[in-house]
């Protein structure tokens, strides 16, 4: 009882040293709530506002008909624009593609020529680039067809897909990045915070006065572990049911609570990641250099932004010592297809055990960084 109460009132320290880090706090809101919904609804689900321009070289029907098929959500309204001024607009990137519609275009369409109609891009719009050119060349394609058929139609195919998108049948993005940044900021802040925490109570000279007080590494430890924990859980409650689940609209199939406790058990592993590089960091910026080569690489490489399957077999064995890869892979499987603990057992079982490993190694460097100051 002696030991809990140790651990439960130097809990309770950490949370007041936090309570007077103004820059901390609105690092938690912000990556909580804003940082979030930014993500989630700053790339759009398909092309969105494309600024276009056309050269109307012909004047003719045809050309009419591919000017006005052009019209938002997917571009702005076309603006007609001469030949000489296509160049100057493109280097002031005013447009992000230009159609340009040679003369005697529905001439030579009628009589079978094949005529060569020319689409400049700006391809620094990578966001825009690649899928606007699919959209635009069907475009063109569909209303040329269209007219020379002088009907709206098409040919019926020989072979019917029936598609089934499951679990985002909208095939909307924010549903996807929403739940994906917050398990990247369940990563990230708990990392931080607990870092920050050792390195602040060193440059403090706290650390000392600790040493003097009958209390162990362990508890001084467990102490950090659970009450940065616990910040980083109720963030996490709130963003999903609030900013995810109210903003944005994005459907939970899973349960919450599972999702949870599989985020308690990931922090148990990132908290103790976070300890242990206090410890190897002399100051913050060298902490902040230390994390960025860490905390980047787990992020980009645990599943949630490409799909192991995609990765090399090396990455994906080397992945499997990270948390992260563990944590994604169950809160994909109970967030989006509403999996129960029968199946995501295993990685529970595999963060935890990660868990224990990075915790006791961070024990082991604490101890020592300990002894070394006493």
């Amino acid at each position: 009882m002696s030991r809990a109460s140790n651990i439960y009132r130097l809990g309770i320290k950490e949370w007041w040293s936090l309570l007077r880090d103004p820059t901390m706090l609105v690092l938690i809101v912000w990556t909580f709530s804003v940082s979030i919904y930014v993500a989630a609804t700053a790339m759009p689900d398909s092309l969105s506002r494309a600024a276009i321009a056309i050269v109307d070289e012909d004047a003719s029907p045809l050309s009419a008909r591919i000017v006005s098929a052009f019209y938002p959500p997917h571009f702005q309204h076309p603006v007609i624009v001469s030949l000489p001024e296509v160049d100057p607009a493109m280097d002031a990137g005013r447009y992000t593609f230009v159609l340009d519609i040679p003369p005697d275009f529905q001439r030579d369409v009628l009589a079978g020529r094949s005529p060569a109609v020319q689409l400049n891009v700006d391809a620094t719009r990578m966001s825009q680039a690649f899928t606007g050119s699919g959209y635009i060349q069907q475009i063109v394609l569909d209303e040329v067809q269209e007219f020379v058929q002088r009907y709206r139609g098409s040919a019926a195919p020989p072979v019917e897909l029936a598609l089934r998108a499951r679990f985002n049948p909208s095939l909307t993005a924010a549903w996807f990045g929403s739940v994906m940044e917050v398990i990247n900021a369940v990563t990230m802040l708990s990392i931080i915070l607990t870092g920050a925490a050792l390195i602040r109570e060193r440059e403090h000279g706290t650390v000392e006065h600790l040493l003097v007080m009958p209390v162990t590494p362990t508890e001084i430890m467990l102490a950090k572990v659970w009450s940065m924990g616990v910040v980083v859980l109720v963030a996490t409650a709130f963003s999903i049911a609030v900013v995810v689940r109210g903003a944005l609209g994005v459907p939970i199939e899973g349960s919450v609570a599972l999702f949870l406790a599989c985020a308690a058990l990931h922090l148990f592993a990132t908290t103790s990641m976070g300890i242990f590089m206090a410890t190897v960091a002399r100051s913050m910026p060298q902490f902040g250099l230390l994390m960025m080569l860490t905390l980047l690489p787990m992020q980009m490489l645990s599943g949630g932004t490409t799909p192991r399957e995609s990765m090399p077999e090396f990455a994906q064995s080397v992945m499997l010592a990270a948390p992260t890869t563990h944590f994604v892979s169950a809160a994909q499987a109970i967030l989006y297809r509403g999996a129960g603990f029968d199946i995501v057992w295993p990685q529970f079982l595999a963060i935890a055990t990660i868990g224990l490993v990075f915790f006791l190694i961070a024990l082991s460097r604490f101890r020592k960084t300990i002894s070394l100051m006493a």
